[in-house]
């Protein structure tokens, strides 16, 4: 996926992605640096934690006397590989835990559990926590071999369970406006749809139809859910009209946030029409979208928290520099943690 850097070119690249970050902290002020940075190191972490429970799921079904699609499934074990990176990467943000969210600073708990459960001692712990047991379970997975149902069902029921309380810790208690219990669920669907749409860019082209066809549908099936789960959640609030909530979209709205419902209503409508009629590289003209609509879509959940506002800035851009810098720096790192598989032995 990405070949390991020699030492002085991961010095350097520690250095770029350090001085990319503070000349966004120093220029723009270091909470909207950091907002920016938790936002693109969400992306990142998308890819290994969105593949996992597709590649558990499709080990299972190939156990189960099924066929899976071995190229798309060798391009998400090697999404897993970057789960290591990913936790070394989340140490800036538990480090700056203080600077990012209103509970830390001292903002009243809106309940008394809250005021518990939202500490930084807490919060920190958990996603140690969260991120040591994502990394267990991808170097489990990481490896082909014959699953049987009960390790199946543990390892997408945990993936669900500590999902959702990264998604609730790190994410939603950023802005308080929103109450949803959808969050985990449907920021855990769309990290799924941007690594499987990642994982079909990086898989070879299919050798027949039927593969090729594989890959779209398990593209729409992940994107229509997810569709379906934000127009939910978006219905619920509206219909009901709470007031919190409704100013919780407001910020997120204007003509980019406008713009980006309709990209995602776009990508949705275009992938149905293209299971009509499905071609050979159907699939890879309908992950380039997807990738960039969930990507953009993290940095929409995220950063509104700070500008009451939705809208893509330098501060966004330089963060995923600096993630980019300092994921190729790491990367040798992490692979004695999480080895890629031998393309052979992957697809075999």
């Amino acid at each position: 996926m990405m070949t390991a850097l020699s030492a002085p070119r991961q010095v350097l690249a520690v250095t770029a992605g350090l001085a990319f970050l503070a000349l966004s902290g120093l220029a723009f002020g270091w909470r909207a640096a950091m907002l920016s940075y938790l936002a693109a190191w969400l992306v990142l972490l998308a890819l290994p934690a969105g593949a996992l429970p597709v590649v558990i799921v499709m080990e299972r079904l190939a156990s189960a006397g099924g066929t899976p699609d071995t190229g798309l499934l060798a391009a998400l074990r090697r999404l897993l590989a970057l789960m290591p990176v990913a936790a070394l990467l989340g140490i800036p943000i538990l480090a700056t835990l203080g600077l990012l969210y209103p509970w830390a600073r001292g903002a009243g708990a809106a309940t008394p559990l809250a005021g518990i459960w939202l500490t930084p001692a807490f919060v920190a712990g958990r996603a140690v926590l969260v991120l040591g047991t994502w990394l267990w379970l991808a170097r489990r997975f990481s490896a082909p071999r014959e699953r049987d149902a009960r390790s199946a069902i543990l390892g997408v029921g945990l993936h669900a369970v500590i999902g959702t309380l990264v998604v609730t810790d790190l994410v939603l208690s950023l802005d308080h406006r929103l109450g949803s219990s959808l969050g985990g669920l449907l920021l855990l669907t769309a990290w799924s749809g941007l690594a499987v749409a990642a994982a079909v860019l990086l898989a070879p082209g299919p050798a027949g139809s039927p593969e090729g066809e594989a890959r779209l549908i398990l593209l729409v099936v992940l994107t229509a859910l997810w569709a379906f789960l934000h127009f939910v959640q978006f219905l619920v609030v509206w219909s009901a009209n709470l007031p919190a909530e409704v100013l919780w979209y407001f910020a997120r709205g204007g003509w980019s946030g406008r713009g980006l419902a309709i990209l995602g209503g776009g990508v949705a409508l275009l992938g149905a029409v293209l299971t009509l009629r499905p071609r050979q590289r159907t699939a890879r003209l309908l992950a380039w979208p997807i990738v960039a609509l969930h990507a953009v879509e993290m940095f929409w959940f995220v950063t509104p928290a700070l500008r009451d506002r939705f809208g893509l800035g330098w501060t966004d851009l330089l963060a995923l520099v600096v993630t980019l810098c300092l994921t190729l720096a790491v990367l040798p790192l992490a692979a004695r943690l999480v080895p890629e598989p031998e393309p052979a032995r992957a697809a075999a």
